[in-house]
């Protein structure tokens, strides 16, 4: 009886990367070889839609994400979702693609009362409370974003002389946690600037899968104070007022980088 040997595989056939690369396929309905070295990756599909008006690049579906490949600037936005399990998937897929960086733009709560919305958090380092990065790092290493990133990040802020903090972001997986007053005193105690749900597990898969990742954090909502606390108002003024500089600035960033391509050398 024939065989089809397309579907034939051997045991040395099925790798880790193999099946890394199809499963992006699967989950962004793109094929690798489309994605380009620097990376975008946000969480929300308003922000893709706006990429790909703004860039005339088409988006593409998957089973759980989508995409846009602008090769003009040779940069991917992938939709990845919300939550560390998806941020650690996202990182662990790409990693095994050619990427130069990527860049989280990201939302994140702020917890000092002189922040206000809109204003944008440089985090250098992130609370590892997410729970999914302790199965790639034991828990007492710290979860770093990359210098080299950040450094492009002040540098783009700074040109545009756009208001910004630097400073710790706790990751949680905890919602509703605003109402949990033990929560929120520990969160006092570690005297952290922000808060949100996926830089941690990305900085930490990043590290250890040897993929440069940063954010851009656009501070969405004041949590601690109940009358700042994301709503529908609050969102829908995210994303007429400060989510297409949010863009443009992580457009700009990545081209900067491209640019300066040989100046910088990530440590691993």
């Amino acid at each position: 009886m024939a065989t089809n040997s397309s579907r034939e595989q051997t045991w040395d056939d099925i790798t880790e990367k193999t099946i890394a690369l199809s499963m992006l396929e699967r989950y962004t309905g793109s094929k690798a070889e489309d994605f380009q070295p620097y990376i975008l990756l946000v969480n929300f599909f308003q922000y893709i839609e706006y990429f790909s008006e703004k860039t005339g690049c088409e988006v593409y579906h998957g089973s759980t994400m989508s995409v846009a490949h602008c090769k003009k600037n040779k940069i991917t936005m992938i939709d990845f979702g919300l939550g560390s399990p998806s941020a650690a998937l996202i990182i662990k897929l790409i990693s095994f693609l050619k990427t130069e960086a990527t860049l989280l733009l990201g939302m994140c709560g702020g917890l000092r009362p002189e922040y206000q919305i809109g204003e944008y958090f440089n985090p250098v380092a992130a609370i590892r409370e997410e729970g999914t990065s302790y199965a790639y790092l034991p828990a007492r290493c710290p979860s770093l974003s990359s210098f080299v990133i950040q450094r492009y990040v002040c540098r783009a802020l700074e040109k545009h002389r756009l208001k910004y903090y630097t400073g710790v972001i706790h990751t949680t997986n905890v919602r509703f946690w605003e109402f949990d007053t033990e929560f929120t005193h520990k969160l006092l105690e570690e005297r952290v600037n922000a808060i949100d749900m996926e830089c941690a597990t990305l900085f930490t898969v990043g590290f250890v899968s040897s993929a440069a990742v940063g954010a851009l954090m656009l501070i969405s909502d004041m949590p601690l104070s109940r009358i700042s606390i994301k709503n529908e108002a609050i969102v829908n003024e995210i994303f007429t007022n400060h989510m297409p500089h949010h863009i443009k600035t992580g457009i700009e960033i990545l081209v900067m980088m491209r640019k300066d391509k040989g100046k910088y050398k990530y440590n691993f």
